[in-house]
């Protein structure tokens, strides 16, 4: 049972083709399941489409949700096709997100935090001339980010927990396990599963995110994993399933999951 989580598509401004291309890549990968996972909205804004390059419409949100649930019905009987997005956490804004969605019959929401103090992730210029002392504050702050992610009760998947090492390798080297640890508690208590993310690959990092060291942490606490390639074009759909499965279990894993309807599907490993 082969299973991918995580595409992108056009409507979030920086992915390539249409959500059926994803789906047929799929088919053409030996997938059983393909989740569709888009950029939510900036909900809390006042225009339309803040961040045109980064994140769809407001006003476009509705058509993906029509869009994939008309796929899921062209397409049953030959590959399961679920409903989900990508969604950023604000935790500010998470009652306006948490309301927003309950409307709709998602299988499941990944909740990634793109923004630590307002900046990107993915900022290289966010480290330079930072002290020692600062970077340890930066990361135990975006892990307490994710922690109360988790605790949110908003999602089913957390994506690429330690994505901060995407452009600048040198984020895993950061002494903060104690933060790390304190989140991966929170995610076990939670049900939350986190995702093994192989966009790393496109990254300097090279990769996938979380680390091995990461994983091993969390099978100690108990997490649950998944999987999402999290591609942005349609060649990437499935990328290092094997491989991500094989590493899997020499770690020590028995089981992944996938959601239907926001219930885990358990798959052996």
């Amino acid at each position: 049972m082969k299973f991918d989580l995580h595409t992108h598509h056009f409507r979030c401004g920086h992915a390539d083709a249409t959500i059926e291309d994803y789906i047929q890549a799929a088919i053409e990968a030996g997938l059983d399941v393909i989740g569709i996972s888009d950029h939510s909205p900036y909900f809390f804004s006042d225009q339309d489409r803040l961040n045109p390059g980064i994140a769809m419409a407001k006003s476009e949100f509705v058509n993906y949700i029509d869009e994939v649930l008309r796929l899921k019905a062209k397409y049953e009987g030959r590959i399961d096709v679920l409903l989900g997005v990508e969604s950023d956490f604000f935790p500010e804004h998470a009652g306006l997100y948490r309301d927003i969605y309950a409307k709709y019959p998602f299988d499941y929401i990944i909740g990634s935090v793109h923004q630590s103090r307002g900046v990107s992730i993915f900022n290289r210029n966010r480290w330079k001339g930072m002290s020692d002392e600062r970077k340890q504050d930066e990361k135990r702050h975006y892990y307490k980010l994710i922690g109360e992610s988790a605790r949110s009760g908003m999602f089913q998947v957390l994506g690429h927990i330690d994505a901060m090492k995407g452009y600048f390798p040198a984020f895993s080297d950061i002494q903060a396990d104690d933060a790390i640890d304190e989140a991966l508690k929170l995610i076990a208590q939670s049900n939350v599963s986190i995702e093994i993310n192989t966009s790393g690959s496109t990254k300097d990092v090279g990769g996938w995110y979380p680390s091995d060291a990461i994983l091993e942490r969390a099978l100690h606490f108990g997490v649950s994993v998944t999987f999402g390639s999290d591609a942005h074009k349609p060649s990437r759909v499935g990328e290092d399933w094997d491989r991500v499965a094989r590493r899997l279990k020499e770690i020590g894993f028995k089981k992944w999951v996938y959601y239907k309807q926001k219930q885990p599907v358990i798959v052996p490993l």
